[in-house]
């Protein structure tokens, strides 16, 4: 595709993006009385602080404040004992249910530690958005962080550092909760007996040698570590990495998205996810596995450093099993934990179910066509018999369909709207109009005059042309799994067009021969209707092809030709059929779900 084009159809394309929508756990936090030290493994930035556990929460809560610790990642830190919250000169934002003014902390993000004052023991429910673990260590001083350990069944201290010899003997200190104090927070020393509770935070040594340790395996994820597949990304990858000096299995689970908190976008069920399975060296095709919810997938990953300790996990959304309308959101979290029952990490993955409206282009591949092969009855001598009425007497015709040597390319240029049926066209204009909004349209006109240079025709030349340009509607809209039809009519009196016209030739330009009236249909040219046929079928079952079946269509072309003559007695046309089938594939190059038309 030409460099313009693709970035014009970007531009095009970036004009329907959506915000990016979530998917919820809730987060359990078991608060005492007094000050507590918490992680929060989701983001619950949704809401304000005042509207999670403020005057504007709905239930009443005993928590009184809230201190975000706030690292400088940027340069070196050093901190020598556990910080209290201080509001000045201090790595901390706050909110206090008393405070007067605008508080430095209003919103709860994930990945981040916190201290939290509560008045009474409170349990504390946190709906929010699963984050993927991504702390920076420092080696400069103490870390404040906590670790995305299972729930219930936490490890003790000692077998979770167990593969990590730098932290082993690293110092840790903790808030058992209550007022600040000698012990509050306080050093642990038992480490074989005190287990690492998902959503605790700790102050953690790293010591000198640099490690970015969460639990037995690590994950690297793009985009933030979610997959937002959106309304058009198709595949969603991200690498899994044996901490460990053993082998390690590490499973993978889809489970349903909780309720969204008022306000947020309804969710009306769980993406239809694909795993990519292996290459096979013969077609050049990857294997699939379906996900179902809790239904787990699971890869053995060998020792941390050797061949095997790494794994890539590619995952893809079959849009082709979305049957929701058109705008909903399909949401869950995958669940990804070990063989030890050490780790659990969760991430969010969401799809919206995209319109198939926009202009689509692509090839019908002419694979085989129908013969046309009549035989003659002959006498005894060998001689054609002629019938009375002049004509030799036919006893057979052959109209099967047989391979060509090689497959015949006919472009199809299809605009498939929002709402009532497809229409073929026989060009189409791409570009910006005079508001210098993105159109699709049927005539250069509609374009701005003054960005013509970057706009883009495309062209059907086996289609007749007009200068009106109408197209041919469908008999419905371009979806999988539809059967839709058209009819072509290219006249017999169509000098622009015609195949059987060549005006400057006597014999063929349909005059009679004077040159001053045209002669009838099937006297020197011919009406041809071709009746096009396009079966949508369903993707191939390999991973390439289900996951890009929101974003092109595919299947069988069948074309049947029809040839029209002189009138025969009776007024039926004298005519002559051709069949021909093949395949043929569409890609969208624009989501503009309007034809613009110019009369």
């Amino acid at each position: 595709m030409n460099k313009k084009l693709s970035l014009l159809l970007l531009s095009v394309l970036a004009g329907f993006a959506l915000p990016a929508r979530a998917q919820w756990v809730t987060q359990t936090l078991s608060l005492k009385s007094g000050w507590n030290a918490v992680f929060l493994h989701v983001d619950a930035a949704h809401a304000s602080l005042d509207q999670l556990v403020g005057a504007s929460a709905p239930v009443l809560t005993p928590i009184e404040q809230v201190w975000r610790w706030n690292p400088n990642q940027g340069t070196a830190q050093f901190v020598q004992s556990p910080q209290q919250p201080l509001d000045t000169g201090s790595q901390w934002s706050s909110w206090r249910r008393s405070a007067v003014g605008t508080p430095t902390l209003d919103r709860l993000t994930g990945n981040s530690a916190y201290l939290v004052y509560t008045t009474t023991d409170y349990v504390w429910e946190l709906k929010g958005q699963p984050v993927v673990p991504a702390y920076q260590w420092s080696t400069s001083g103490l870390n404040f962080f906590g670790f995305p350990t299972v729930s219930p069944g936490a490890p003790m201290f000692e077998d979770f550092l167990a593969d990590v010899p730098t932290l082993q003997f690293s110092e840790v200190f903790r808030y058992p909760g209550g007022e600040f104090g000698p012990t509050n927070p306080g050093r642990l020393f038992a480490l074989r007996t005190t287990p690492v509770r998902r959503g605790e935070a700790f102050w953690i040594r790293a010591g000198e040698v640099f490690n970015q340790y969460f639990g037995p395996f690590d994950v690297t994820a793009a985009g933030r570590g979610r997959a937002a597949f959106g309304e058009s990304l198709s595949s969603y990858g991200f690498r899994l990495r044996n901490q460990t000096g053993s082998p390690l299995t590490v499973s993978l689970r889809l489970i349903e998205s909780e309720t969204p908190p008022t306000g947020q976008p309804a969710i009306v069920g769980v993406p239809p996810l694909l795993v990519r399975g292996e290459l096979n060296t013969v077609n050049l095709t990857h294997g699939v596995v379906d996900l179902p919810t809790n239904a787990p997938v699971s890869w053995v990953l060998q020792p941390h450093g050797l061949p095997g300790s790494e794994v890539e996990v590619v995952l893809g959304l079959d849009r082709s099993a979305m049957t929701n309308d058109v705008g909903d959101l399909l949401a869950g979290v995958l669940q990804l934990t070990d063989s030890l029952g050490h780790t659990r990490v969760d991430m969010p993955v969401s799809a919206t179910k995209a319109s198939q409206a926009g202009l689509w282009v692509g090839t019908a591949a002419v694979t085989e066509v129908g013969q046309y092969l009549q035989s003659y009855l002959r006498g005894g001598t060998n001689q054609l018999i002629v019938a009375t009425n002049g004509s030799y007497v036919v006893t057979s015709v052959v109209t099967n369909l047989t391979p060509v040597p090689t497959a015949f390319p006919l472009r199809l240029i299809v605009h498939n709207p929002a709402t009532g049926p497809a229409t073929l066209l026989q060009r189409v204009y791409v570009g910006l109009n005079a508001g210098t909004n993105p159109v699709v349209a049927n005539q250069e006109s509609a374009l701005a005059p003054g960005l013509i240079s970057a706009a883009r025709r495309l062209s059907a030349t086996h289609l007749p042309w007009s200068e009106t340009n109408p197209g041919w509607d469908f008999s419905g809209a371009l979806a999988q799994g539809v059967v839709v039809t058209t009819s072509v009519t290219n006249r017999y009196d169509d000098q622009r067009s015609n195949p059987f016209l060549h005006t400057y030739h006597p014999d063929h330009d349909n005059l009679n021969s004077r040159f001053d009236a045209e002669l009838p249909q099937g006297s020197e040219s011919f009406t041809i209707v071709r009746q096009l046929t396009l079966s949508i079928q369903p993707p191939a079952n390999d991973f390439n092809s289900r996951v890009s079946a929101g974003l092109s269509f595919s299947g069988d072309y069948v074309e049947t030709l029809l040839v029209r003559g002189l009138p025969r007695p009776g007024g039926a046309f004298d005519t002559r059929r051709f069949d021909s089938k093949g395949i043929f594939q569409l890609n969208r190059i624009s989501e503009i779900p309007t034809l613009t038309r110019v009369p």
